[in-house]
């Protein structure tokens, strides 16, 4: 085993929100603009610890939903929560929201997109 002491990347996070979407179709997905780093944001060589992410749907309704780093895309089990799916991916890398309706279902308009990475 080999130690690097002092050689540990310093941890951070970043936050973006994206604009909401009208969901209209159950055979295609809709994709959400990108989420990605602000331009101040020093993230280097750094990987995803893990994403909280959030979204909003009228009161009754749902939606599949997604969020996808550019290797892997993850199912979202509600309206907000935390993914470890995506840790050791690049945290520099856009994320997007992927959504399709249930069979059957009328359209959604979906909103309050926000994702915050955290990363070491």
């Amino acid at each position: 085993m080999v130690a690097f002491i002092g050689a540990a990347q310093a941890a951070g996070s970043w936050s973006a929100q994206v604009p909401g979407m009208m969901v209209a179709m159950s055979d295609r997905e809709s994709v959400s603009q990108p989420a990605t780093p602000p331009a101040e944001a020093s993230i280097g060589g750094g990987v995803i610890d893990r994403v909280h992410w959030r979204l909003d749907v009228p009161p009754g309704e749902g939606v599949n939903a997604w969020l996808c780093h550019p290797q892997q895309c993850v199912a979202l089990s509600g309206m907000r929560g935390t993914v470890t799916a995506l840790a050791g991916r690049q945290a520099d890398a856009p994320l997007r929201f992927r959504f399709a309706l249930r069979p059957g279902q009328r359209p959604v308009r979906v909103q309050g997109l926000q994702v915050i990475v955290n990363y070491q």
